[in-house]
């Protein structure tokens, strides 16, 4: 096949969900709704925390940076799938591609990087409550999401800064809705061995390495509350982790489950399919999550909706 430069590149062709004429519109539709549920659901849930002093705690510093990057991470992905629905025009420039692929990166992985930081809060409240506030000062936890950050930016840099050197087919079809990394890379008529070893090895340590914490911050929180005497206590105390755990459940459940199964037996047409999951519809639910789970945050949302001025 015909091998060009990426200099060289014009534009790449995102197939997007479906082919079929008759479903655009649903999708347009559907689509459209979702990411407004979560763009309304994720800015509510931030000025409610702002707005109200009793949740400017750790916790909800963290959750306002959570409700934060899931705007952001689905506004990089949904509003040019909904503009290639409307415009029946599916390309999409390199630029635009390499641009797409980096912030996708960048806010998957702060995302990520938020979870194990807001576990590590958990685990803190929980198991050493008396130095809580000590702790989890304010320098702290300004220094943790700076940290979250700069972490996600560098290893989003990383891959597309490798990406730069990869050259093309004349086939340059990606099998999603959006520019996604390991869809590229399979474009790559170049050696792609070092892309796809730092890709393999940056998710291992990232998403690996950050999971397990969770899971350590958890055995150890596990630990404290069986220790506890009361039983209301220890109910009440594992409360205030459950919204958390929803949210990492489906976020590494749906990210892990594309990812292993793109790798296996699913086939090119149901890989964007899967890829809705953790890029659009997780994104939404974590906003009902912590909403609909938490008393505090209901409480606060109510204040907030009833300070809404009434036209009637």
């Amino acid at each position: 096949m015909e091998s060009e430069n990426q200099t060289g590149l014009a534009e790449f062709l995102l197939l997007g969900l479906s082919e079929n004429p008759e479903l655009q519109l649903l999708l347009f539709g559907m689509f459209l709704t979702i990411y407004l549920i979560t763009v309304a659901g994720n800015l509510l849930i931030i000025l409610a925390i702002s707005s109200d002093s009793q949740l400017h705690t750790p916790m909800y510093f963290f959750l306002s940076n959570l409700s934060f990057t899931d705007i952001c991470f689905s506004t990089t992905v949904v509003p040019k799938m909904l503009v290639n629905i409307q415009t029946q025009r599916r390309s999409i420039s390199y630029t635009g591609c390499l641009t797409q692929i980096c912030l996708v990166l960048v806010f998957a992985c702060l995302e990520n990087c938020l979870l194990a930081v807001m576990a590590y809060d958990r685990y803190v409240a929980i198991c050493h409550p008396l130095r809580y506030t000590i702790i989890m000062n304010p320098h702290l936890c300004g220094l943790l999401i700076l940290l979250s950050l700069f972490i996600s930016i560098m290893i989003a840099l990383l891959h597309s800064l490798t990406a730069l050197h990869l050259s093309f087919c004349t086939d340059l079809e990606i099998c999603q809705f959006f520019c996604e990394l390991p869809q590229l890379i399979k474009l790559a008529c170049s050696d792609t061995l070092f892309n796809n070893i730092l890709l393999y090895f940056m998710t291992s340590i990232l998403g690996g390495e950050l999971f397990l914490g969770i899971i350590f911050s958890y055995m150890q929180i596990v630990s404290s509350l069986l220790k506890m005497p009361s039983t209301r206590g220890m109910y009440k105390a594992f409360s205030t982790c459950g919204s958390h755990l929803s949210v990492v459940s489906l976020f590494y459940g749906t990210g892990f489950g594309v990812y292993l199964s793109s790798a296996t037996t699913l086939s090119s047409r149901k890989s964007p399919i899967a890829s809705v999951m953790y890029t659009v519809v997780t994104p939404m639910l974590n906003s009902f999550i912590y909403s609909l789970r938490n008393k505090d945050m209901m409480g606060a949302l109510r204040k907030l909706i009833s300070r809404i001025p009434s036209f009637h």
